[in-house]
């Protein structure tokens, strides 16, 4: 399980430290790389194989998210590489933030990780509503 925040930062070759209790958890199960993109990443791929390859709607969201993903290496080291499309996407600065969140960790801009934060008493009380309706 990934949990814990951990702030890093991307150095100009854009590569950046995978948390040591992250790299902990892949270590436990052999694994050296990473695969930057959606969560849960193997499971998501084998719930879109099984839809109809000739559904437009599912086309798409294979060309968008699975053209998307990317194997990364954790280097002895422990860093791995971003490429430049996902920093860009991810709108990755120099100072980012990775977040466990249970089977996956999501790697966030820092500032942007305190902005999600900055939420209204609207905002508090629809996630209120919500998480009572999924019995939470």
């Amino acid at each position: 399980m990934f949990r814990g925040r951990y702030e890093h930062t991307i150095d100009a070759k854009g590569r950046t430290s995978l948390p040591a209790r992250y790299r902990d958890v892949l270590s436990s199960i052999g694994e050296r790389r990473v695969i930057l993109t959606a969560p849960e990443w193997t499971a998501f791929e084998e719930r879109l194989a099984k839809l109809p390859q000739f559904d437009r709607a599912v086309q798409k969201l294979k060309r968008i998210y699975v053209s998307g993903a990317v194997e990364c290496e954790v280097d002895d080291s422990g860093r791995i590489l971003i490429p430049p499309t996902l920093r860009d996407h991810a709108k990755l600065q120099k100072d980012v933030l990775w977040a466990g969140n249970g089977k996956y960790a999501e790697l966030w801009d820092a500032q942007a990780w305190k902005q999600h934060f900055d939420t209204t008493d609207d905002e508090r009380q629809q996630i209120s509503a919500r998480l009572a309706e999924l019995g939470l």
